[in-house]
């Protein structure tokens, strides 16, 4: 048995007329970067790195997120969806854009969150998910379905958590809901043999899986890594730079 697992670590630096958050994410498949500037209540710029990604083309969707330019600071996370066009951004770049207009919108100096997605026997897992280091969300799920505990019974992973949790549940929890929603699909990965796979597939889900780019967004061979009992490793390398060390920016 082994799990999937993911960090997130949010950093907000105060300025006089605003602010500057980082916010890096690390995961069996991707480890990406993105820094969110604001003044005034309104974001300025978004600019991200791409240190590790499951395809040649992934570091092309940065040049997306300056698009982000412009909309009002928002506290749910999930805003930024109605900001600019989600299928042409990279979907975890965007999700990290998220977290950190959430983290300036609330004024929020930092959370980490940390996920672990046990390997599916028969369908069935439990995803795990601490914030700032303490249990927040577990969860039980067969396939596609949250099966336990309340209120989650029955809420699929595929259509219509954000929603439920928006209008459920208090904001932190409705924030970290969602985050776990998005690891408890993508887990499901270990399951595949990705470095198979040619190109990215064109679903037109995302910016490489546009049918347009799917063909020239090649596969990344070994990008894949089993963190499984490596968890002390996420996000280690983005310490001095999450604190504004000079030398990492």
């Amino acid at each position: 048995m082994g799990s999937f697992r993911r960090r997130i670590v949010v950093n907000h630096r105060f300025l006089v007329q605003g602010g500057e958050v980082r916010a890096t994410l690390e995961d069996d498949f991707h480890h990406f970067r993105v820094v969110v500037q604001y003044e005034f209540e309104q974001v300025t710029h978004v600019s991200g790195q791409a240190l590790r990604h499951p395809y040649t083309l992934c570091p092309s969707a940065l040049g997306q997120l300056p698009s982000l330019a412009g909309m009002r600071l928002d506290g749910v996370a999930s805003s930024v969806t109605r900001a600019t066009d989600a299928a042409q951004q990279c979907t975890h770049l965007l999700d990290l854009a998220g977290l950190a207009v959430a983290a300036a919108a609330h004024r929020r100096s930092h959370r980490q969150y940390d996920i672990e997605v046990s390997d599916r026997v028969e369908g069935c897992t439990s995803a795990l998910l601490r914030c700032d280091g303490l249990p927040l969300l577990q969860w039980d799920v067969q396939d596609t379905t949250i099966t336990g505990p309340a209120p989650f019974v029955g809420v699929s992973l595929r259509h219509g958590l954000a929603r439920f949790a928006l209008e459920t549940l208090a904001p932190d929890e409705a924030e970290a809901a969602i985050v776990l929603r998005r690891c408890a699909m993508i887990s499901l990965g270990r399951q595949k043999n990705l470095d198979a796979m040619v190109h990215a597939v064109p679903t037109g889900h995302c910016y490489v899986q546009q049918p347009e780019r799917a063909e020239q967004a090649l596969r990344v061979v070994g990008s894949t890594w089993d963190l499984t009992n490596r968890a002390a490793e996420l996000c280690a390398s983005d310490a001095p730079w999450l604190a504004w060390d000079n030398a990492q920016t």
